[in-house]
């Protein structure tokens, strides 16, 4: 039997259409309470309930992406009125600060998380080969030899190939 051409193929896609689902599912919770916020807000709303005030950098290392990256998440915020932003101490931080308004929704995002955190770990304990086994084996490999120098050898085989 022939091997299926690589470029039909998306090996990871259904497990990214899997988190996305979940995601979705996050997200249609609130909107069945007449909320409309999207499920990248919350890590950080719940962080600043936490941790107060904190500049856009420290932020986005808390929640562990880049800087690039919860700027743009502050920026949505800021636009659906959840948090404001004032200058730090030097011109080109921002400290990030909730509203009123995204006080009022800490009590139901903090138990939303906590639910969804308790529903996951009990989903992935339901299954015969928990994903977050998986996850951690990946990264076990990768920590021997990193994806990057995976992929240069597998491109330049396949490169020659293409030749």
């Amino acid at each position: 039997m022939l091997e299926p051409d690589l470029l039909d193929s998306s090996y990871y896609r259904p497990l990214a259409q899997l988190l996305r689902a979940m995601d979705q599912e996050v997200e249609r919770l609130y909107t069945s309470r007449g909320m409309t916020i999207r499920s990248r807000f919350v890590g950080p709303l719940i962080t600043l309930s936490r941790r107060g005030p904190l500049t856009v950098k420290d932020l986005a290392i808390a929640q562990e992406v880049s800087h690039s990256a919860m700027s743009q998440t502050v920026a949505s915020m800021t636009k659906a009125g959840l948090v404001r932003t004032e200058p730090g101490e030097d011109a080109r931080s921002r400290v990030v600060i909730p509203t009123d308004e995204a006080n009022e929704l800490i009590p139901l995002l903090r138990a939303e998380w906590r639910s969804t955190e308790a529903v996951t770990r009990a989903l992935d304990g339901e299954i015969a080969h928990p994903i977050m086994r998986a996850v951690e084996a990946i990264n076990a490999a990768l920590e021997k030899k990193s994806f990057r120098e995976r992929l240069e050898e597998a491109l330049a085989e396949n490169l020659r190939s293409e030749s």
